[in-house]
Protein backbone atom coordinates (compact mmCIF):
# COMPACT_ATOMS: atom_id res chain seq x y z
CA UNK A 1 0.00 0.00 0.00
CA UNK A 2 2.76 2.41 1.01
CA UNK A 3 4.74 1.40 -2.09
CA UNK A 4 1.77 2.14 -4.36
CA UNK A 5 1.28 5.53 -2.67
CA UNK A 6 4.96 6.45 -3.23
CA UNK A 7 4.78 5.45 -6.89
CA UNK A 8 1.65 7.57 -7.38
CA UNK A 9 3.30 10.50 -5.59
CA UNK A 10 6.40 10.23 -7.81
CA UNK A 11 4.21 10.21 -10.92
CA UNK A 12 2.41 13.36 -9.75
CA UNK A 13 5.73 15.10 -9.05
CA UNK A 14 7.17 14.07 -12.41
CA UNK A 15 4.03 15.23 -14.19
CA UNK A 16 4.18 18.60 -12.43
CA UNK A 17 7.83 19.01 -13.38
CA UNK A 18 7.06 18.17 -17.01
CA UNK A 19 4.40 20.86 -17.12
CA UNK A 20 6.75 23.37 -15.47
CA UNK A 21 9.50 22.56 -17.95
CA UNK A 22 7.17 23.35 -20.85
CA UNK A 23 6.22 26.81 -19.57
CA UNK A 24 8.39 29.83 -18.83
CA UNK A 25 8.23 33.36 -17.45
CA UNK A 26 9.04 36.87 -18.61
CA UNK A 27 10.09 38.95 -15.63
CA UNK A 28 11.96 42.15 -15.06
CA UNK A 29 11.94 45.81 -14.11
CA UNK A 30 10.03 48.81 -15.45
CA UNK A 31 11.90 52.07 -14.76
CA UNK A 32 12.64 55.56 -16.01
CA UNK A 33 16.16 56.98 -16.20
CA UNK A 34 16.55 56.71 -12.43
CA UNK A 35 14.06 54.60 -10.53
CA UNK A 36 11.63 51.69 -10.79
CA UNK A 37 8.08 52.67 -11.74
CA UNK A 38 5.35 51.13 -9.56
CA UNK A 39 1.88 50.71 -11.03
CA UNK A 40 2.99 50.34 -14.66
CA UNK A 41 0.62 48.10 -16.66
CA UNK A 42 2.36 45.33 -18.59
CA UNK A 43 0.53 43.45 -21.36
CA UNK A 44 1.38 40.72 -23.84
CA UNK A 45 0.37 41.81 -27.33
CA UNK A 46 -2.11 39.43 -28.92
CA UNK A 47 -3.07 37.80 -25.62
CA UNK A 48 -5.29 38.37 -22.57
CA UNK A 49 -2.25 38.13 -20.28
CA UNK A 50 -1.37 41.19 -18.19
CA UNK A 51 0.06 42.28 -14.85
CA UNK A 52 1.01 45.41 -12.87
CA UNK A 53 4.48 46.36 -11.66
CA UNK A 54 4.94 46.20 -7.86
CA UNK A 55 6.20 48.99 -5.59
CA UNK A 56 9.74 48.51 -6.90
CA UNK A 57 8.68 48.40 -10.56
CA UNK A 58 9.18 44.65 -10.84
CA UNK A 59 6.81 42.27 -12.65
CA UNK A 60 6.37 38.66 -13.78
CA UNK A 61 4.33 37.08 -16.60
CA UNK A 62 4.12 33.33 -15.98
CA UNK A 63 3.00 30.09 -17.66
CA UNK A 64 4.21 31.10 -21.12
CA UNK A 65 5.00 28.61 -23.86
CA UNK A 66 7.95 29.04 -26.25
CA UNK A 67 7.20 31.74 -28.76
CA UNK A 68 7.69 35.31 -29.92
CA UNK A 69 6.08 37.93 -27.66
CA UNK A 70 5.64 41.70 -27.76
CA UNK A 71 5.55 43.30 -24.31
CA UNK A 72 3.44 46.47 -24.08
CA UNK A 73 3.83 48.90 -21.18
CA UNK A 74 1.51 51.75 -20.20
CA UNK A 75 1.85 54.33 -17.41
CA UNK A 76 0.29 57.79 -17.16
CA UNK A 77 2.86 60.50 -17.85
CA UNK A 78 5.08 58.21 -19.92
CA UNK A 79 5.11 57.21 -23.57
CA UNK A 80 3.75 53.73 -24.34
CA UNK A 81 6.55 51.22 -24.72
CA UNK A 82 6.95 47.92 -26.54
CA UNK A 83 9.68 45.31 -26.63
CA UNK A 84 9.95 42.05 -28.56
CA UNK A 85 11.01 38.98 -26.60
CA UNK A 86 11.61 35.42 -27.79
CA UNK A 87 11.23 32.46 -25.44
CA UNK A 88 12.98 29.34 -26.70
CA UNK A 89 14.06 27.00 -23.89
CA UNK A 90 14.36 29.18 -20.80
CA UNK A 91 12.70 32.07 -18.96
CA UNK A 92 13.63 35.64 -19.92
CA UNK A 93 14.48 38.70 -17.84
CA UNK A 94 14.11 42.20 -19.31
CA UNK A 95 14.56 45.82 -18.29
CA UNK A 96 11.98 48.22 -19.72
CA UNK A 97 12.99 51.89 -19.71
CA UNK A 98 10.13 54.36 -20.21
CA UNK A 99 10.44 57.92 -21.48
CA UNK A 100 8.45 60.82 -20.11
CA UNK A 101 5.57 61.97 -22.35
CA UNK A 102 6.61 65.58 -22.88
CA UNK A 103 3.56 66.27 -25.05
CA UNK A 104 1.29 65.79 -22.03
CA UNK A 105 3.24 68.34 -20.02
CA UNK A 106 3.51 71.09 -22.65
CA UNK A 107 0.81 73.30 -24.08
CA UNK A 108 -0.71 71.70 -27.18
CA UNK A 109 -2.13 73.80 -30.03
CA UNK A 110 -4.95 72.03 -31.89
CA UNK A 111 -5.81 73.19 -35.40
CA UNK A 112 -9.25 72.25 -36.65
CA UNK A 113 -9.16 70.12 -39.82
CA UNK A 114 -12.50 70.00 -41.67
CA UNK A 115 -11.45 66.69 -43.28
CA UNK A 116 -10.30 64.99 -40.06
CA UNK A 117 -13.40 62.83 -39.60
CA UNK A 118 -13.30 61.72 -43.23
CA UNK A 119 -9.67 60.63 -42.82
CA UNK A 120 -10.43 58.81 -39.56
CA UNK A 121 -13.29 56.95 -41.29
CA UNK A 122 -10.88 55.90 -44.07
CA UNK A 123 -8.37 54.74 -41.48
CA UNK A 124 -11.06 52.77 -39.63
CA UNK A 125 -12.04 50.93 -42.84
CA UNK A 126 -8.43 50.02 -43.57
CA UNK A 127 -7.51 49.13 -39.99
CA UNK A 128 -10.66 47.61 -38.47
CA UNK A 129 -12.13 46.36 -41.74
CA UNK A 130 -15.46 46.23 -43.55
CA UNK A 131 -16.81 42.93 -42.26
CA UNK A 132 -20.16 42.68 -40.39
CA UNK A 133 -18.19 42.54 -37.12
CA UNK A 134 -16.47 45.83 -38.04
CA UNK A 135 -19.85 47.58 -37.91
CA UNK A 136 -19.92 46.81 -34.18
CA UNK A 137 -16.45 48.21 -33.50
CA UNK A 138 -15.82 51.68 -32.14
CA UNK A 139 -12.61 53.66 -31.55
CA UNK A 140 -13.06 54.93 -27.98
CA UNK A 141 -10.33 57.59 -28.04
CA UNK A 142 -10.05 59.01 -31.60
CA UNK A 143 -8.62 62.23 -30.12
CA UNK A 144 -5.22 60.50 -29.67
CA UNK A 145 -4.86 60.01 -33.43
CA UNK A 146 -2.57 62.34 -35.32
CA UNK A 147 -3.86 62.53 -38.89
CA UNK A 148 -1.82 63.86 -41.80
CA UNK A 149 -2.81 63.70 -45.48
CA UNK A 150 -0.05 64.43 -48.02
CA UNK A 151 -1.92 65.84 -51.01
CA UNK A 152 1.15 65.63 -53.26
CA UNK A 153 1.50 61.87 -52.70
CA UNK A 154 -2.17 61.11 -51.89
CA UNK A 155 -0.93 59.38 -48.74
CA UNK A 156 -2.77 59.25 -45.42
CA UNK A 157 -0.58 58.84 -42.32
CA UNK A 158 -2.16 58.12 -38.92
CA UNK A 159 -0.05 57.92 -35.77
CA UNK A 160 -0.34 58.22 -32.01
CA UNK A 161 1.92 58.44 -28.97
CA UNK A 162 -0.73 56.81 -26.76
CA UNK A 163 -2.66 53.54 -26.70
CA UNK A 164 -5.46 53.37 -29.24
CA UNK A 165 -8.49 51.67 -27.69
CA UNK A 166 -11.05 49.83 -29.83
CA UNK A 167 -14.22 48.28 -28.44
CA UNK A 168 -15.49 45.24 -30.33
CA UNK A 169 -19.10 44.56 -29.32
CA UNK A 170 -19.36 41.72 -31.84
CA UNK A 171 -16.76 39.50 -30.13
CA UNK A 172 -16.86 41.04 -26.65
CA UNK A 173 -13.31 42.43 -26.49
CA UNK A 174 -11.68 45.75 -25.72
CA UNK A 175 -8.42 46.00 -27.68
CA UNK A 176 -5.43 48.21 -26.91
CA UNK A 177 -2.94 49.03 -29.64
CA UNK A 178 0.44 50.64 -29.29
CA UNK A 179 1.29 50.41 -32.99
CA UNK A 180 -0.79 49.41 -35.96
CA UNK A 181 1.38 46.42 -36.84
CA UNK A 182 1.18 43.23 -34.83
CA UNK A 183 -1.57 42.34 -32.39
CA UNK A 184 -3.42 44.26 -29.67
CA UNK A 185 -3.91 43.41 -26.02
CA UNK A 186 -7.34 41.86 -25.40
CA UNK A 187 -9.65 42.60 -22.46
CA UNK A 188 -13.01 40.91 -21.88
CA UNK A 189 -16.05 43.20 -21.97
CA UNK A 190 -18.42 42.87 -19.04
CA UNK A 191 -21.54 41.05 -20.17
CA UNK A 192 -24.53 39.06 -18.97
CA UNK A 193 -24.58 35.28 -19.30
CA UNK A 194 -26.78 35.52 -22.40
CA UNK A 195 -24.45 38.08 -24.00
CA UNK A 196 -21.38 35.99 -23.20
CA UNK A 197 -23.00 33.06 -24.97
CA UNK A 198 -23.40 35.21 -28.11
CA UNK A 199 -19.78 36.37 -27.83
CA UNK A 200 -18.55 32.77 -27.62
CA UNK A 201 -20.51 31.79 -30.72
CA UNK A 202 -19.18 34.81 -32.66
CA UNK A 203 -15.60 34.09 -31.54
CA UNK A 204 -15.86 30.50 -32.77
CA UNK A 205 -16.89 31.77 -36.22
CA UNK A 206 -14.05 34.31 -36.21
CA UNK A 207 -11.43 31.74 -35.20
CA UNK A 208 -12.33 28.86 -37.48
CA UNK A 209 -10.91 29.34 -40.97
CA UNK A 210 -8.60 32.16 -39.85
CA UNK A 211 -4.85 32.24 -40.52
CA UNK A 212 -4.32 31.49 -36.80
CA UNK A 213 -6.47 28.35 -37.09
CA UNK A 214 -4.64 27.32 -40.28
CA UNK A 215 -1.14 27.62 -38.81
CA UNK A 216 -2.15 25.78 -35.64
CA UNK A 217 -3.53 22.98 -37.82
CA UNK A 218 -0.42 23.03 -40.01
CA UNK A 219 1.86 22.73 -36.96
CA UNK A 220 -0.16 19.74 -35.71
CA UNK A 221 -0.26 18.21 -39.22
CA UNK A 222 -4.09 18.27 -39.15
CA UNK A 223 -4.97 20.66 -41.98
CA UNK A 224 -7.23 18.21 -43.83
CA UNK A 225 -8.93 17.12 -40.62
CA UNK A 226 -9.57 20.76 -39.73
CA UNK A 227 -11.09 21.51 -43.15
CA UNK A 228 -8.23 23.10 -45.11
CA UNK A 229 -7.19 22.27 -48.67
CA UNK A 230 -3.83 23.61 -49.84
CA UNK A 231 -3.22 24.36 -53.52
CA UNK A 232 -0.96 26.77 -55.38
CA UNK A 233 -1.65 30.07 -57.11
CA UNK A 234 0.85 30.03 -59.94
CA UNK A 235 1.92 33.13 -61.82
CA UNK A 236 2.15 32.62 -65.60
CA UNK A 237 3.18 35.12 -68.33
CA UNK A 238 0.33 37.38 -69.41
CA UNK A 239 -0.60 36.23 -72.95
CA UNK A 240 -2.10 39.67 -73.73
CA UNK A 241 1.13 41.56 -73.03
CA UNK A 242 4.06 41.94 -75.41
CA UNK A 243 7.53 41.08 -74.08
CA UNK A 244 9.18 43.93 -72.15
CA UNK A 245 11.95 44.53 -74.69
CA UNK A 246 9.45 44.95 -77.55
CA UNK A 247 7.40 47.46 -75.53
CA UNK A 248 10.48 49.50 -74.59
CA UNK A 249 11.86 49.44 -78.15
CA UNK A 250 8.62 50.80 -79.60
CA UNK A 251 8.28 53.50 -76.94
CA UNK A 252 11.84 54.65 -77.60
CA UNK A 253 11.19 54.85 -81.36
CA UNK A 254 8.02 56.88 -80.87
CA UNK A 255 9.67 59.33 -78.46
CA UNK A 256 12.88 59.72 -80.54
CA UNK A 257 13.40 63.10 -82.32
CA UNK A 258 13.28 62.60 -86.14
CA UNK A 259 16.51 63.24 -88.05
CA UNK A 260 16.67 66.04 -90.64
CA UNK A 261 16.05 64.61 -94.13
CA UNK A 262 15.31 67.79 -96.07
CA UNK A 263 11.62 67.03 -95.86
CA UNK A 264 9.53 69.28 -93.67
CA UNK A 265 8.53 67.53 -90.45
CA UNK A 266 6.49 68.55 -87.42
CA UNK A 267 9.20 68.56 -84.76
CA UNK A 268 8.25 66.77 -81.56
CA UNK A 269 4.95 65.45 -82.89
CA UNK A 270 4.31 61.79 -82.05
CA UNK A 271 1.68 59.27 -83.00
CA UNK A 272 -0.59 59.62 -79.95
CA UNK A 273 -2.69 56.54 -80.65
CA UNK A 274 0.40 54.35 -81.07
CA UNK A 275 2.04 55.86 -77.99
CA UNK A 276 -1.07 55.19 -75.88
CA UNK A 277 -1.22 51.59 -77.12
CA UNK A 278 2.34 50.82 -76.00
CA UNK A 279 1.88 52.68 -72.71
CA UNK A 280 -1.16 50.50 -71.95
CA UNK A 281 1.00 47.47 -72.74
CA UNK A 282 3.62 48.80 -70.30
CA UNK A 283 1.00 49.16 -67.56
CA UNK A 284 -0.38 45.64 -68.01
CA UNK A 285 0.69 43.07 -65.38
CA UNK A 286 3.53 40.89 -66.60
CA UNK A 287 1.92 37.79 -65.10
CA UNK A 288 -1.56 36.52 -64.31
CA UNK A 289 -2.63 34.11 -61.57
CA UNK A 290 -3.62 30.55 -62.37
CA UNK A 291 -5.43 28.27 -59.92
CA UNK A 292 -3.45 25.01 -59.68
CA UNK A 293 -5.60 21.93 -59.02
CA UNK A 294 -2.73 19.86 -57.60
CA UNK A 295 -3.08 19.54 -53.82
CA UNK A 296 0.03 20.41 -51.82
CA UNK A 297 0.95 17.79 -49.20
CA UNK A 298 1.99 19.18 -45.81
CA UNK A 299 4.80 16.65 -45.28
CA UNK A 300 6.62 18.14 -48.29
CA UNK A 301 5.81 21.69 -47.24
CA UNK A 302 6.59 21.91 -43.51
CA UNK A 303 9.85 21.19 -41.69
CA UNK A 304 11.13 21.63 -38.13
CA UNK A 305 13.25 24.76 -37.64
CA UNK A 306 13.97 23.91 -34.01
CA UNK A 307 12.12 22.19 -31.14
CA UNK A 308 9.60 25.05 -30.88
CA UNK A 309 9.38 26.39 -34.42
CA UNK A 310 8.34 24.93 -37.74
CA UNK A 311 9.41 26.31 -41.09
CA UNK A 312 7.43 26.81 -44.27
CA UNK A 313 8.99 27.61 -47.63
CA UNK A 314 7.53 27.39 -51.13
CA UNK A 315 7.51 28.83 -54.63
CA UNK A 316 4.63 30.80 -56.19
CA UNK A 317 1.87 31.37 -53.58
CA UNK A 318 -0.18 29.10 -51.35
CA UNK A 319 -3.91 29.02 -52.06
CA UNK A 320 -5.77 27.89 -48.94
CA UNK A 321 -9.42 26.81 -49.06
CA UNK A 322 -11.46 26.45 -45.88
CA UNK A 323 -14.15 23.93 -46.72
CA UNK A 324 -16.29 24.31 -43.60
CA UNK A 325 -17.43 27.86 -44.36
CA UNK A 326 -18.75 29.37 -47.59
CA UNK A 327 -18.02 32.88 -48.75
CA UNK A 328 -20.56 35.38 -47.47
CA UNK A 329 -22.39 37.83 -49.73
CA UNK A 330 -20.73 40.70 -47.84
CA UNK A 331 -17.28 39.35 -48.77
CA UNK A 332 -18.16 38.52 -52.38
CA UNK A 333 -19.00 42.17 -53.04
CA UNK A 334 -15.57 43.43 -51.94
CA UNK A 335 -12.33 43.91 -53.83
CA UNK A 336 -10.68 41.07 -51.88
CA UNK A 337 -12.47 38.31 -53.80
CA UNK A 338 -10.16 35.69 -55.39
CA UNK A 339 -10.93 34.34 -58.86
CA UNK A 340 -11.77 30.65 -58.97
CA UNK A 341 -12.72 28.21 -61.76
CA UNK A 342 -16.49 27.74 -62.07
CA UNK A 343 -16.39 24.15 -60.80
CA UNK A 344 -14.57 25.06 -57.55
CA UNK A 345 -16.95 25.28 -54.55
CA UNK A 346 -17.54 28.67 -52.95
CA UNK A 347 -15.26 27.89 -50.01
CA UNK A 348 -13.44 30.72 -48.27
CA UNK A 349 -10.20 31.18 -50.20
CA UNK A 350 -7.06 32.98 -49.06
CA UNK A 351 -3.69 33.41 -50.74
CA UNK A 352 -0.45 33.53 -48.72
CA UNK A 353 2.50 35.21 -50.47
CA UNK A 354 6.01 34.96 -49.05
CA UNK A 355 7.89 38.25 -48.79
CA UNK A 356 11.18 36.45 -48.10
CA UNK A 357 12.64 32.96 -48.22
CA UNK A 358 10.23 31.38 -45.76
CA UNK A 359 8.07 31.74 -42.65
CA UNK A 360 8.58 30.33 -39.14
CA UNK A 361 5.58 29.63 -36.93
CA UNK A 362 4.70 28.35 -33.46
CA UNK A 363 2.32 25.73 -32.10
CA UNK A 364 -0.26 28.39 -31.16
CA UNK A 365 -0.41 29.64 -34.77
CA UNK A 366 1.78 32.67 -34.10
CA UNK A 367 4.16 33.82 -36.83
CA UNK A 368 7.78 34.52 -35.81
CA UNK A 369 7.91 37.53 -38.15
CA UNK A 370 4.48 38.74 -39.30
CA UNK A 371 6.13 40.67 -42.17
CA UNK A 372 7.19 37.39 -43.81
CA UNK A 373 3.68 36.87 -45.25
CA UNK A 374 1.32 38.98 -47.34
CA UNK A 375 -2.31 37.85 -47.56
CA UNK A 376 -4.90 38.18 -50.30
CA UNK A 377 -8.50 37.03 -50.34
CA UNK A 378 -10.45 36.21 -47.17
CA UNK A 379 -7.56 36.67 -44.74
CA UNK A 380 -6.92 40.14 -46.19
CA UNK A 381 -10.63 40.97 -45.86
CA UNK A 382 -10.77 40.05 -42.16
CA UNK A 383 -8.87 42.59 -40.06
CA UNK A 384 -8.93 43.76 -36.43
CA UNK A 385 -12.70 43.32 -36.06
CA UNK A 386 -12.36 39.54 -36.56
CA UNK A 387 -9.32 38.86 -34.38
CA UNK A 388 -9.27 36.62 -31.31
CA UNK A 389 -6.36 36.35 -28.82
CA UNK A 390 -3.39 34.13 -29.61
CA UNK A 391 -4.20 32.08 -26.50
CA UNK A 392 -7.80 31.57 -27.65
CA UNK A 393 -9.04 28.02 -27.02
CA UNK A 394 -11.99 26.91 -29.19
CA UNK A 395 -14.80 24.88 -27.70
CA UNK A 396 -14.40 21.08 -27.72
CA UNK A 397 -15.91 19.54 -30.84
CA UNK A 398 -19.04 17.48 -30.24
Amino acid sequence: MIKSFLVALMLIILGTNAIAQNTFTISGLVRDQKDGLPGASIYLSGYKIATVADNDGRFKLANLKPGSYDILVQLIGYLPYSKSVIISDKSVQVELVLKENVAQLEEVVIRADPNRQKYINQFKEFFIGKTPNALQCKILNPQVLNVDFDITKSTLTVSTTEFLVVENKALGYRLKFIYYSGHPFFEELKASAAKKKKYIAAREIAYYGSSQHFFRSLYANKTQEEGFIINKMIKVPNPNRYPEYIINTNLEKIKAVPEKTGIRQNKGKIDTALFNFWMKQKEMPKTIDRFSRAEVLTDTLVHYFNQNLKYLSYTDALLIQYTKEKESLAYSNTGFWIFRPLDVPENEISVANLTGEGVRFYENGGIYDSRSLLYEGFWAYEKVADMVPMDYVPLPKK
